[in-house]
């Protein structure tokens, strides 16, 4: 933190005028709550572990109960030059994804709030055709609700490789948000902003992947980025596994050899947004190699920054 000597009477009235200007800004940030009040009023499970039928699908992700909470080990970006840096000594996030209680899942289901401009798939199942995007970004969303600190979290977690960080978070919206049935526009009410359901799925995107801290978990275990040291993936499945009390996916590239991602699969009680997450066992088998070394690789030193953001 800079400290500003004051030096005269103006300058001391400047910044009590520039404060007071920033507490006036604050007070008027939006909020971004659905509304949960009927789901007060009737039974709370495990998605996926209700016994009778979902009446009310904004108090349970319905069918998306299976919830993964994926991140990226990356060790450049690609557009370095532009200050899209990665964060020194953390993973980044990938997303936070609703797959169907049977291990199935849908893409892009309310293409009315599709922001992605470069659609992935962009052909669905069913043949229908998912357009680009060519309108304003997320980003702008999330400063349009004076979400700056929001903002600034992501840009600093939330990192895309070769293209802008704004297009990942509008892919990971277009593609998997619509599909949750507790971030759809009913769950909302009559209240409803627009773009309220994005900056809310962007805040429990966030909250997820802080119950995960990958980096953390790993280094505790003596499990460090390095370019002269290989792992076992047993090593790293039973790092995660004595944090979490679950096995999550661990994701490989180059053939088996150099650790990439990790999806952390969890049940959630009441609704993706602030429910508890529930750990279970990956429902796909390790891309990582069983019997040789797994390569945690060191970052590209001017690929990261150092960043340490007490948000949530």
């Amino acid at each position: 933190m800079a400290f500003v000597p004051i030096v005269s009477g103006l300058l001391l009235s400047s910044v009590a005028v520039a404060t007071a200007h920033r507490r006036d800004n604050v007070s008027q940030v939006p909020d971004t709550y659905p509304d949960f009040a009927t789901c007060s009023s009737i039974p709370s499970f495990f998605s996926c572990e209700n016994t009778t039928e979902i009446t009310n699908t904004c108090c349970s992700p319905t069918p998306g109960g299976l919830v993964l909470q994926t991140q990226f080990w990356s060790t450049y970006t690609g557009l370095e030059d532009e200050g899209q840096l990665l964060p020194r000594s953390s993973w980044t996030i990938h997303g936070l994804w609703p797959d169907n209680c049977d291990g199935t899942y849908e893409s892009y289901c309310d293409l009315t709030r599709q922001y992605d401009p470069n659609p992935s798939p962009s052909t669905l199942d069913d043949g229908t055709e998912v357009p680009a995007y060519d309108g304003p970004g997320v980003d702008t969303f999330v400063k349009d609700f004076g979400r700056d600190d929001l903002l600034t979290y992501m840009n600093a977690y939330w990192i895309n490789q070769g293209g802008s960080n704004a297009e990942f978070w509008a892919h990971e919206f277009g593609k998997h948000a619509t599909c949750t049935s507790t971030f759809d526009l009913a769950c909302y009410g009559d209240s409803y902003q627009e773009h309220e359901d994005v900056i809310n799925f962007f805040d429990a995107v966030i909250r997820a992947f802080k119950q995960y801290p990958t980096y953390d978990i790993l280094a505790s275990n003596g499990i460090v980025p390095s370019n002269t040291t290989a792992y076992s993936l047993d090593q790293i499945h039973a790092a995660l596994k004595s944090q979490t009390g679950a096995l999550p996916y661990v994701g490989c590239s180059q053939n088996g050899t150099q650790l990439s991602e990790i999806w952390y699969y969890s049940h959630v009680y009441g609704s993706e947004q602030y429910g508890t997450y529930k750990p279970l066992d990956t429902t796909y088998n390790s891309t990582c190699t069983t019997n040789g070394s797994v390569w945690y690789y060191e970052r590209t030193p001017t690929s990261e920054r150092e960043v340490r953001l007490g948000y949530l």
